[in-house]
């Protein structure tokens, strides 16, 4: 057997359509760029046209499609204007990764109602949404899809200085489980994909040298992530390669939920 043609018959996406939230953004932009580099259509969803530029030049040069529409996650008018236009251009959604996140090091007792409210909209509301309006979709169509929630560690284990990030996070990883139930028999499958530390701008303000430090002892890998290495877990969850994986919490993290004392 010709190991090309097995591995492409596992993990290939030529066909899909995959719409990726968050898709301007280091770590779903590179999760974008993998699965257009397994043959999907990739639509990249996000608010900065300039990033999203330089990461569609990135795909097409390697020679992928892909292309970008600007929305805001967190409104359901905006999402619902989203899949209408994704069906009438591409015909079709088979992948959805719900990105789009922010977060903030705001010690808890000065954390303002405004960005607790902000970081819950958009980490919660704004997948909640990306899950509610494209699995409507994806259920009623009747031939499956799969969803991939951005996960954190933060909801699995309590990291420090990101209260309002880890509460997001958790309600994320609850509510991803549950519609994995829900529409398991319905083909559409629901994962969380977890990074560990991987730089990026949402959490470069939170990486203080001392808090650097404190990763690379819990890390046995004693390094950061880097963005291309979340493509792997992306293209499994994504293809038929993961057609029995549901309701999973698929840890990318450099050894670093394996590491106690």
């Amino acid at each position: 057997m010709d190991p090309s043609t097995y591995l492409s018959s596992l993990f290939s996406l030529a066909g899909k359509v995959a719409v990726v939230t968050g898709g301007t953004g280091e770590l779903c932009g590179a999760m974008a760029e993998g699965l257009a580099g397994a043959g999907a259509e990739v639509v990249l969803v996000g608010r900065n046209a300039e990033k999203a530029g330089a990461r569609l030049a990135r795909i097409r040069a390697a020679g992928g499609k892909a292309y970008f529409i600007s929305a805001e996650a967190s409104s359901k008018a905006e999402i619902e204007k989203l899949l209408a236009t994704v069906l009438a251009q591409s015909g079709r959604v088979d992948i959805v990764v719900n990105g789009a996140g922010v977060n903030s090091p705001t010690p808890f007792l000065d954390i303002s109602e405004d960005e607790f409210e902000r970081i819950m909209r958009i980490n919660v509301k704004g997948v909640f949404l990306g899950c509610q309006v494209f699995g409507k979709y994806l259920v009623e169509r009747g031939t499956g899809g799969s969803i991939i929630n951005l996960g954190s560690l933060t909801a699995l284990v309590p990291l420090s200085r990101v209260f309002t990030y880890s509460a997001s996070k958790a309600a994320v990883h609850s509510f991803s489980k549950n519609l994995a139930r829900e529409w398991a028999t319905k083909g559409v499958r629901v994962n969380m994909l977890v990074p560990g530390f991987f730089p990026a701008e949402q959490n470069r303000k939170v990486l203080t040298p001392d808090r650097v430090a404190s990763i690379m002892t819990h890390t046995p890998m004693k390094r950061f992530g880097e963005a291309r290495e979340l493509i792997g877990a992306t293209l499994l969850l994504a293809s038929d390669a993961g057609s029995f994986i549901t309701g999973h919490e698929l840890t990318v993290d450099g050894g670093f939920m394996a590491q106690t004392i």
